[in-house]
């Protein structure tokens, strides 16, 4: 897999796993539209969506009596955070485990098919966890 790196303020470079598996992401993304796989295609734009969530920095405190951004080209835009290796998997595992809560709780009220559609997603997850102990 391609290294990622992102220059953080006063700190040297560092790599950006997230950056890596949102590459990767978008490449099997790019495949599941072309042969037409629908869940699939809705899963893996729900986990480059929370990559992108977890690389948001915070929103600085503002000064309510400041005059609100004009938001001119590119003027509103700050870097992300990189992602370590550690917190992509932590957030692979998250999803995991809300996909099996759920289909747990389908399971109980007698929704098998809904639940065997969740566990599928955790299996299609799953593939992503090996390439971030490289």
């Amino acid at each position: 897999m391609t290294s990622h790196f992102r220059e953080r303020k006063g700190t040297v470079m560092t790599e950006d796993a997230g950056a890596g598996m949102k590459a990767r992401l978008r490449a099997d993304l790019l495949a599941a539209m072309k042969a037409g796989r629908k869940d699939e295609v809705r899963l893996l734009r729900a986990l480059v969506a929370a990559i992108d969530n977890a690389g948001a920095p915070p929103a600085p405190a503002r000064d309510p009596l400041a005059p609100p951004h004009g938001h001119a080209a590119g003027t509103a835009e700050v870097p992300r955070l990189a992602l370590t290796g550690a917190q992509l998997q932590a957030l692979l595992l998250a999803e995991i485990g809300e996909r099996e809560q759920a289909a747990a709780g389908l399971a109980r009220h007698g929704e098998a098919a809904r639940a065997e559609a969740l566990h599928e997603e955790v299996r299609l997850v799953r593939r992503y966890l090996p390439a971030l102990s490289r």
